[in-house]
């Protein structure tokens, strides 16, 4: 283990130019760490003081690679073999700082909103904490941590190169097929989360999904395990009195966050308080528009089925958007839910996958685009004598076959259904 006061003497390279390498940069100017350089292999303009010159020559020298997030070891041979010195930005805030309460939230589905949660119910409860990770704020640009909770989204990018992540709450939701592209196998995936309990003491606790308990307890990992229980949760759920929350989506969300809000010390009153102001994250079962019977749901976020599933899950006739850029072996079960469909209609460059998931068990229509089909829904909707009806847009893919996000998709849907919206009455 590096000890903080030897940061100084140590040499680094900073690999890639992305939010968190710069965050990195200018975590090294701040706490005068001046033995690194850069590199980024699409960015040039790096100053001539910190670039490298020679890549090969520099990743032999130094004693730790910053990697960015995004960087894949398996598309990456320059570097892949220097993997025993890679580390990432949470690894620097947990060599350099540890005065601070931290809780690190990692799961296929559901980080964001878990994390959004924890940061409104401490907060709420007047308890100093700060945001950041994978959900946008990189973590080295947080201020003023001492004595305070630090609450981390880790993706499974920053987590499989980690290596000095210790969390005094770990928080490991659920587990599903995904980047599988990135990682190169399922079990590979699973291993880079698992990283948020390997260095816990057993003053620890690591708060994880039941289906998990055998993979931690065969790692022999030290942390105090506990197990959230989703029927405890159910017992208070009516009392919250929130339209975001009360929906099935959130409610294994909401079981972690509540054993959380027990471990410290936060009172059930003070809970269901803080619970009633909460509102949603954009993109993720954001429910935007209503119109009499008729709910417009905006879950762009679902890049996988997954977590689509969640949202067929908690609805009834619903007319259902679906496609974009699937997943690596994703697979589409939809024998407990497809009574919850009216209709599904299909989008994006690759139709013909998710019509071959989904034909013969659901009636569905080829749209190709967001525009058409919000059209053909207003047209069928009124075919349907159904009440309580619901539009969704949960794609269970990728986005970036026809947007350059997520975000930009939900923006779209969310924009063209208020454009048609006379078109459903």
């Amino acid at each position: 283990m590096v000890q903080s006061s030897k940061l100084k003497e140590l040499s680094f390279l900073v690999y890639g130019l992305g939010l968190s390498g710069r965050s990195v940069i200018n975590f090294f100017k701040k706490n005068n760490i001046k033995n690194f350089k850069v590199w980024d292999d699409k960015k040039k303009n790096i100053h001539k003081k910190y670039r490298s010159k020679n890549l090969t020559h520099t990743l032999n020298q130094v004693d730790y690679i910053v990697l960015s997030p995004g960087v894949s070891l398996l598309k990456n041979k320059k570097i892949n073999k220097f993997e025993k010195k890679i580390i990432t930005d949470i690894d620097l805030l947990y060599l350099y700082n540890n005065k601070f309460k931290s809780i690190v939230v990692t799961g296929t589905n559901g980080k964001s909103t878990t994390c959004k949660l924890l940061a409104h119910l401490l907060q709420k409860n007047k308890l100093k904490c700060s945001l950041g990770g994978n959900i946008g704020t990189p973590i080295l640009n947080l201020k003023n941590l001492k004595n305070s909770f630090v609450i981390i989204e880790a993706s499974s990018y920053q987590l499989s190169h980690s290596k000095f992540i210790c969390p005094d709450y770990a928080i490991f939701l659920n587990f599903s097929n995904d980047h599988l592209d990135w990682h190169g196998s399922k079990n590979k995936y699973l291993n880079s989360k698992l990283k948020i309990f390997h260095l816990q003491k057993k003053r620890n606790f690591a708060i994880i999904n039941k289906n998990l308990k055998k993979k931690f307890v065969s790692k022999k990992f030290s942390g105090k395990l506990l197990f959230p229980k989703i029927k405890d949760y159910r017992k208070i759920k009516k009392k919250i009195k929130n339209q975001y929350l009360n929906s099935n989506i959130n409610e294994e969300n909401m079981s972690f966050v509540y054993t959380l809000s027990k471990l410290l010390k936060i009172s059930e009153k003070s809970f269901l308080k803080a619970m009633r102001s909460f509102k949603g994250l954009p993109h993720r079962f954001e429910i935007f528009l209503k119109r009499k019977d008729i709910t417009f749901i905006n879950d762009s976020k679902s890049t996988s089925f997954k977590a689509a599933e969640s949202a067929l899950c908690s609805l009834k006739n619903v007319y259902w958007i679906l496609g974009g850029l699937p997943k690596k072996n994703d697979v589409f079960k939809l024998s407990k839910f497809k009574k919850n469909i009216i209709k599904c209609y299909l989008i994006g460059k690759n139709i013909n996958f998710f019509k071959n998931q989904i034909k013969g068990r659901i009636d569905f229509s080829i749209t190709t685009n967001l525009k058409n089909s919000i059209i053909k829904i207003s047209k069928d909707i009124k075919l349907q004598k159904h009440n309580n009806k619901s539009i969704l847009l949960s794609p269970g893919a990728a986005s970036f076959d026809q947007f350059e996000n997520f975000e930009k998709r939900g923006e779209e849907f969310k924009r063209l259904c208020n454009k048609y919206v006379r078109k459903f009455i």
